[in-house]
């Protein structure tokens, strides 16, 4: 384990502020997160903006909005079939006219006491942010960026990688040491990007399924002691699902630990871990407090298993109690 493994604010302090707002990531540079961490989609004038998504009927107003009614589309994403309204469909200028709310509500009720106050934030935005964070608080504040869906915006003509890379050279983010992880599940982008910059780069993989742009290969053959060789040629960590690293009984409690951050480090590879929130619906079964899946449990216990496992660093929807456990 790493001495000081590195939190990441997941979409920001998306327990506490809707996720992928400026205020949920300020408010996560506040509690202490070394990282944020945008997912980026591109706009239809190929601007990158950060939404889970690039369909946003859930973590935006616009199915409200009369003026964009004929803008609902079904596509077909990596192979799933979707519904909604999708940013490579609305400028810009457009986008900024939505307002974000909460993508979970039942389970975050606090949280849509913010929903209709934030824009949609640009990565440039998102970028300013940490640059005057780090003035305010003496500090560095690293960004996470995660290509969403590469290979289906290459194919409408808006590829991730020249906005992505132009941006990030602006401000000053090209050597391997500046605080800056570009990740993706898929292989073919992270393979072009490792040929055009030496910035930090983070292979994601899941328990189940595989890359989108490989269906051939599957997660769990890159994340043996094989595979993760293959992916040291390109990478220089990977982030994983919890229970690749942990897996849950039948019961619901945390199990042993597998090998993978052993494999991981003899390969070369840091070992980032997805995702840890503090609501009982998220949490193993002997963490959690009470039976309502909106209550909060012993997020803390949970973190501590993976921290003693040895990964080196792990996001986090709530960076205050992540500080608190993993700063002790």
């Amino acid at each position: 384990m790493a001495k000081d493994p590195i939190i990441i604010a997941h979409r920001g302090a998306s327990g506490e502020r809707p996720e992928h707002s400026i205020a949920s990531y300020a408010r996560a540079i506040e509690q202490g997160a070394d990282y944020i961490e945008p997912d980026l989609v591109l706009t239809r004038d190929g601007v990158l903006v950060a939404r889970h998504e690039n369909e946003i009927s859930e973590t935006t107003d616009v199915a409200d909005r009369p003026e964009f009614a004929d803008r609902k589309a079904t596509k077909t994403i990596d192979g799933e079939k979707m519904t909604g309204w999708f940013t490579e469909d609305f400028t810009l200028a457009e986008l900024k006219t939505l307002r974000a709310k909460e993508r979970l509500p039942l389970l975050r009720t606090a949280n849509r006491a913010f929903d209709g106050q934030f824009e949609i934030p640009t990565f440039e935005e998102i970028i300013l942010l940490a640059k005057a964070k780090e003035k305010e608080a003496g500090r560095r504040i690293g960004i996470y960026p995660e290509t969403k869906h590469p290979g289906y915006f290459a194919a409408i003509g808006l590829p991730h990688e020249a906005p992505l890379l132009a941006l990030l050279a602006k401000y000053g983010y090209t050597a391997k040491d500046d605080p800056l992880f570009i990740q993706s599940f898929e292989v073919g982008n992270l393979k072009a990007l490792r040929g055009k910059t030496k910035l930090r780069l983070i292979q994601l993989m899941a328990k189940d399924g595989g890359p989108a742009d490989d269906p051939a290969t599957s997660y769990a053959a890159m994340a043996s002691p094989a595979g993760l060789k293959a992916v040291a040629a390109y990478a220089d960590g990977i982030g994983v699902e919890k229970a690749m690293v942990i897996p849950r009984t039948l019961l619901g409690n945390l199990g042993e630990p597998t090998a993978l951050v052993t494999h991981a480090h003899a390969a070369g590879l840091d070992v980032h871990v997805w995702t840890f929130r503090r609501e009982n619906y998220f949490l193993p079964l002997a963490q959690r407090s009470g039976l309502n899946p909106a209550g909060h449990g012993d997020l803390a216990g949970e973190i501590r298993a993976y921290l003693e496992a040895g990964i080196d660093g792990f996001f986090s929807d709530n960076v205050r109690e992540a500080v608190e456990v993993a700063r002790r």
